[in-house]
């Protein structure tokens, strides 16, 4: 997957496309990602990339010309071909007024065969960019940052870790929070298993050694050595945590019958 990056900031970025899962990806040829810094492609000679708003206002806004003669270099696919789904790239402004990101975007993104993210400024970016050139705008969360870098590293980690091959064990990605996917273990028949997916829920607790730390004992049953009430606690758990700090999640999540009978109990249990 090749990712190219936008930004006046291309400095920002030494950090985090240098460490972790984005960095092997990067050294296994998984992931080929590009920085282009937007004043190179400034007209003028103090490499002017904002400009103050038509009708007035505060702050100063991204101009349109330097963006899209950054992206239209980089010889993507056109944007009818891009969102006829003739070409498996997109082209994202990454602001605050976009979608909100999450795990179902990243794992549609990370299908496609090249990524191209505009990092747009907290001012603003001149609509045309949005209107013409973008498929779309995202955003990571209902606040304001002061750029799009901060997001844009966001992004390409986790598309990054979708990538097939750039986590170790693959089937851990299947098995976090707010994933959800065609074939969930737990609402299958073939038999019991001591770990299952999200299912669009939060992830279930982990625990590690020591078994008793400071007073603090691991769960009995994770030791139990029972693959059934094993996968039946981690399923309660990760609805008990879901209901109690993402209850919004609950309304799309994959719910199985067994699923509802334990929200039954838990409500049942806090009332």
């Amino acid at each position: 997957m090749k990712i190219d990056i936008v930004t006046i900031f291309p400095d920002f970025f030494a950090g985090p496309l240098d460490y972790g899962i984005i960095r092997r990806a990067r050294d296994a040829e998984l992931a080929r990602i590009q920085l282009h810094d937007l004043r190179a492609f400034a007209a003028d000679r103090h490499r002017t990339v904002d400009d103050r708003p038509f009708g007035g206002g505060e702050g100063m806004v991204l101009k349109p010309e330097p963006i899209f003669e950054c992206v239209e270099a980089l010889e993507v696919a056109s944007r009818g071909e891009r969102q006829a789904g003739r070409a498996r790239q997109s082209v994202i402004l990454l602001s605050a007024q976009g979608k909100r990101f999450d795990q179902r975007q990243s794992q549609k993104l990370a299908g496609l065969e090249r990524l191209v993210l505009i990092c747009g400024r907290y001012e603003g970016v001149d609509e045309r960019v949005s209107q013409s050139l973008a498929d779309c705008e995202l955003s990571i969360g209902d606040y304001v940052l002061s750029g799009g870098e901060i997001a844009a590293a966001v992004v390409v980690e986790c598309v990054t870790r979708l990538i097939p091959g750039a986590v170790g064990n693959e089937a851990s990605t299947r098995q976090e929070s707010f994933t959800a996917t065609a074939e969930e273990p737990w609402l299958k028949s073939s038999g019991p298993t001591a770990t299952c997916g999200s299912g669009g829920l939060l992830d279930y607790p982990h625990y590690t050694r020591p078994a008793n730390f400071r007073g603090m004992a691991v769960p009995e049953v994770l030791a139990s050595g029972n693959h059934d009430e094993i996968r039946r606690w981690r399923r309660r758990s990760a609805l008990e945590k879901t209901m109690r700090n993402r209850p919004d999640l609950l309304q799309q999540a994959a719910l199985s019958e067994e699923d509802r009978e334990l929200l039954s109990q838990i409500a049942d249990q806090t009332t």
